[in-house]
């Protein structure tokens, strides 16, 4: 149990709470009697004094900024001696930083403990959470080499991207019914990705975003001829259902778990929880593999997650 600052329990101050990410977090924690959410006056939120007071006096700091405005928040508190917080990073700043725990509990079996005793911990981004559970336990096997071309294809609902493209489609209706972006192939969700799935070649990551609020599919498309010993279908689900064995909020389903799909996936499924689904559909005759992870981008991929850590971090 962690050693709080409040002797009635735990103690959070989210660091930009009138964000998506934000208020999708006080939402959650809400429900969670045992923490007590403190919250800086609206006048003072861009006052680093009375920042640097409130993050002495509670016991955990979630950030929910952009990324610069993260960076001097931890800086902010660097000085604070044992009176420092412990910080949840959601944003992109710290996710591959020296010295920040990548807040994946299910990335291997020692994260979960790992997250449980850090003094900091980065929240995934939302796209990766898809990829890196699709693909590390498939690198960590063998059965994709690390350094294999990979094409990560994901689309989102809009809330992913922000306020702007909030209001876009919801105040002034001029959002298109769907884009891909990140056509530079420079996305900073790519370093995190290739850490954490353990992949020592570039992917292309084409990211896109639909007209729909919230929801995600990220896929991951496989020719079993240029990979080792030509793997079928059922040897990626068993590598998948053999790592996330016991794992609540992450689930493997299995081509004989829905049998009359129809070949067919929609993005929305998970909203409102804080699941991730994976999935391997696949013509072993072809050769042809299509990897699929489902999620809510403000669950699982934002929100869910940052609370799971939170959990973790308090003891909860």
């Amino acid at each position: 149990m962690a050693d709080f600052k409040s002797t009635t329990g735990p103690t959070v101050f989210i660091d930009g709470e009138a964000g998506t990410t934000g208020l999708e977090i006080r939402e959650r924690l809400a429900a969670l009697p045992q923490i007590a959410v403190r919250s800086i006056a609206h006048d003072k939120r861009k006052d680093a004094a009375a920042r640097r007071e409130l993050m002495a006096a509670v016991d955990l700091v979630v950030l929910c900024l952009p990324d610069d405005a993260a960076k001097d928040a931890v800086a902010l508190a660097a000085n604070l001696g044992k009176d420092a917080p412990r910080f949840v990073d959601a944003s992109t700043a710290h996710r591959v930083s020296e010295g920040w725990v990548y807040g994946f509990a299910e990335l291997d079996p020692a994260q979960a403990s790992a997250i449980k005793s850090a003094r900091r911990v980065a929240n995934p981004g939302c796209y990766p959470t898809g990829a890196i559970a699709l693909l590390r336990p498939l690198v960590e096997n063998g059965l994709v080499p690390a350094d294999h071309p990979i094409s990560v294809n994901a689309v989102s609902g809009y809330s992913g991207g922000g306020k702007a493209m909030i209001e876009s489609y919801e105040v002034a209706k001029t959002g298109p019914a769907f884009e891909l972006y990140g056509l530079g192939l420079a996305h900073k969700h790519v370093p995190e990705l290739m850490a954490f799935a353990k992949l020592t070649r570039r992917p292309i990551f084409v990211p896109s975003v639909g007209n729909f609020r919230q929801g995600m599919l990220v896929s991951i498309p496989l020719h079993t001829d240029t990979l080792p010993g030509r793997p079928k279908v059922g040897d990626f689900e068993g590598a998948l259902v053999t790592h996330y064995a016991g794992c609540h909020l992450v689930k493997v389903i299995r081509r004989t778990d829905e049998p009359k799909s129809g070949g067919r996936i929609e993005a929305e499924a998970m909203n409102g929880t804080d699941r991730l689904e994976l999935r391997v559909f696949g013509n072993d005759e072809a050769g042809h593999i299509v990897l699929v992870a489902r999620l809510d981008n403000l669950g699982k991929g934002a929100s869910g997650a940052a609370v799971q850590n939170i959990r973790l971090m308090l003891g909860l």
